[in-house]
């Protein structure tokens, strides 16, 4: 007999002084669906996730306390542990960059790739950014806007990465699921068309003491990437247990922020290749989750916290909205108005409405008890046979990574039970056919029973819950004999009353609340720059222009490379609106730039003038022409 599949997936580790936010959580929540559907498969699954305790802040930040770095991450690490479990997340194993297993491993790995020559010591000069922790190519100097800039001389070591840069490319050539969704694998290959440097991996202890010595010099640390990155194989026994570790590796999905996509997806591959260790199967990048049309910010106090959703709506609505509203790969917006939208329209109106209806049915008619199946009518065996191929869609969705998808996919099938309820009006029928009645009845129950356990993996707890209103045992599901299959719920289970499992929610009054609380803050003045002449202002030359192409800047996540036409000439402009439009959400779009500004090199690549845009510290949004006019035209 063959072994039951396997599958393993992971998230990033949270640097441990971070608050726990919204986009954390979607991460998270996301490995644990997953998890969840492979486990209700009956799958052998394993998810890892942990926190990043090692570096430069976290050591500041425990000297400002006054206590021991790892005193200090152990306090701040609760943080992330704590609302874990408030959020139902079912990991396997939490793994901390302190633990001493992590910290044999990691030494282990970087002996065996100096004793293979893939890491030497050198002295290096030039600009180190202290705000980013890294140094910075004369280029980067040059074309960037670096905070706390110093000239930095010093020795450390590094690892060869550049010897891999061909064999990641052919790799990434080879297999098209290994860095997923497409637009971020071709984002990936255009950064590899850039000559690919070998990795500063240490740093003095004589400027930083709080990490994991390098065990061939033990004057140094090692820095972020081989301390965080090989948490994915110390959490499944590499290399003291080989059979744990090849039974699980490689992984199946590493889920990341689109931030962090080229330390995965490129530091992260060469270093396992140096060590021949197979890659991951598949790095999925996600996208971010704005407030509005803003990203997430301290600095502007809309961070949006979990477990303030998950107290005031619950936790599995919380679950739910986030798996249903983002779809894969691109960028999703929040704020409360959508999130009750879709609670009342998804969970109160289709499903919790649903169970509410059957239950009181089953009570007024049948003593609440489920009545037996009937002689099934045409319209029976219908929604029958949706209902059973229901697990196949949801399971072709889930293996591509589209939970919104598979989502929508249950909610479409208990739309159709609505609509069969709602045409077959047992209410009606069982005044002059019971048994008719019942059969309806019946086949509602089995139908829903059958959609919930789709949405199992998402909204758990909720999920028993409703299979405890029909009877059913917690330790059925999923691993009841017939459970997929028809006929599972017996006539005469008792069907319990119930308040309702998502209660509707007022929208008016919530935002109105929400309202009133926005309202005593009172805004900032604006700062006006100081006047100036007339005969300045009209030095600059503003033109409308067609941006007729757009892509990622090779060398800057917030920056995109647009190719304008000005009605006669076509302008390459670099544009800092990354963070807010997709590349080809511009393509097509009239915008106004400033069109005799001097060219610049920004980052590498040349700007022949500026995109005008408003920015409300929230969101960018480029000045537009109201009607369509002339490439070229003038703005006056």
């Amino acid at each position: 007999m063959s072994a039951k599949p396997r599958f393993y997936v992971t998230t990033p580790i949270y640097y441990v002084n971070d608050e726990p936010h919204i986009g954390h959580a979607y991460t998270t929540i996301l490995a644990d669906v997953l998890a969840r559907y492979h486990r209700d498969r009956g799958e052998r699954t394993f998810f890892l996730t942990g926190t990043d305790e090692h570096g430069q802040k976290v050591q500041q930040a425990a000297e400002k306390r006054q206590v021991d770095p790892k005193q200090h991450c152990d306090e701040y690490v609760v943080r992330f542990q704590e609302k874990w479990e408030k959020l139902n997340i079912s990991h396997d194993y939490f793994i901390r960059t302190t633990d001493e297993n992590h910290t044999e491993v990691v030494k282990y790995l970087l002996q065996k790739l100096w004793d293979d020559g893939f890491i030497y010591r050198d002295t290096y000069e030039g600009w180190y950014s202290v705000a980013e922790e890294r140094f910075l190519t004369d280029k980067e100097y040059e074309e960037g806007d670096w905070r706390e800039v110093k000239r930095l001389s010093e020795t450390n070591y590094f690892f060869k990465m550049s010897e891999f840069q061909q064999q990641l490319i052919d790799y990434i050539h080879d297999n098209p699921q290994f860095i997923q969704p497409d637009f971020r694998r071709n984002e990936v290959l255009g950064f590899l068309r850039q000559p690919l440097g070998d990795l500063c991996i240490s740093r003095p202890k004589s400027r930083l003491s709080w990490g994991i010595d390098l065990p061939f010099d033990p004057d140094y640390v090692t820095y972020v990437w081989f301390d965080a990155l090989t948490n994915y194989i110390t959490g499944i026994g590499y290399p003291q247990d080989p059979e744990r570790f090849k039974k699980w590796w490689p992984v199946d999905y590493h889920l990341i922020g689109k931030d962090i996509l080229t330390t995965h997806a490129v530091y992260w591959p060469t270093m396992l290749m140096a060590a021949k260790i197979p890659l991951p199967k598949t790095i999925f990048a996600h996208g971010w989750w704005l407030v509005g049309t803003a990203k997430m910010s301290k600095s502007l106090g809309n961070v949006v916290r979990p477990l303030d959703l998950a107290d005031k709506y619950s936790v599995d609505a919380l679950r739910y909205f986030l798996m249903r509203e983002m779809a894969p790969g691109q960028d999703a917006s929040f704020t409360e108005e959508i999130f009750i939208t879709r609670y009342n329209s998804d969970l109160a109106n289709d499903l919790g409405n649903l169970v509410n209806r059957v239950t009181k049915l089953v009570g007024r008619f049948f003593e609440g008890k489920l009545p037996g199946n009937a002689d099934p009518t045409p319209e029976d065996a219908d929604i029958t046979e949706k209902a059973m191929a229901l697990k196949a869609v949801v399971d072709t969705e889930v293996d591509e990574l589209k939970i919104n998808i598979a989502i929508e996919r249950v909610l479409e099938m208990l739309r159709d039970i609505n609509r069969y309820m709602d045409n077959q009006a047992p209410w009606k029928v069982v005044k002059t056919d019971p048994v008719r009645a019942g059969g309806i009845l019946y086949t509602t129950a089995e139908a829903l029973r059958l959609a919930a356990s789709a949405l199992h993996p998402v909204m758990p707890a909720k999920i028993m819950e409703l299979f405890d209103i029909f009877g059913i045992p917690d330790n059925a599901f999923p691993n009841a004999h017939h459970w997929f299959e028809w006929g599972f719920l017996k006539a005469g289970a008792p069907v319990k009353a119930t308040a309702g499992l998502f209660p509707r929610i007022d929208k008016e009054a919530e935002l109105a609340s929400t309202t009133d609380q926005k309202s005593e803050s009172k805004p900032k003045p604006i700062k006006i720059k100081p006047e100036v002449a007339f005969e300045d202002f009209e030095k600059l030359d503003l033109r409308v222009v067609t941006i007729v192409a757009a892509e990622k800047h090779p060398n800057a996540d917030r920056l995109l490379k647009l190719q304008v036409d000005l009605g006669g000439e076509q302008r390459q402009v670099i544009a800092g609106v990354a963070e807010y439009f997709q590349p080809d959400e511009l393509v097509g779009r009239q915008i106004t730039i400033i069109a005799n500004l001097k060219p610049a090199k920004i980052r590498g690549e040349v700007s022949q003038g500026m995109i005008l845009a408003a920015d409300d510290d929230q969101s960018i949004a480029p000045l537009v022409p109201i009607i369509p006019v002339k490439n070229g035209s003038k703005v006056r």
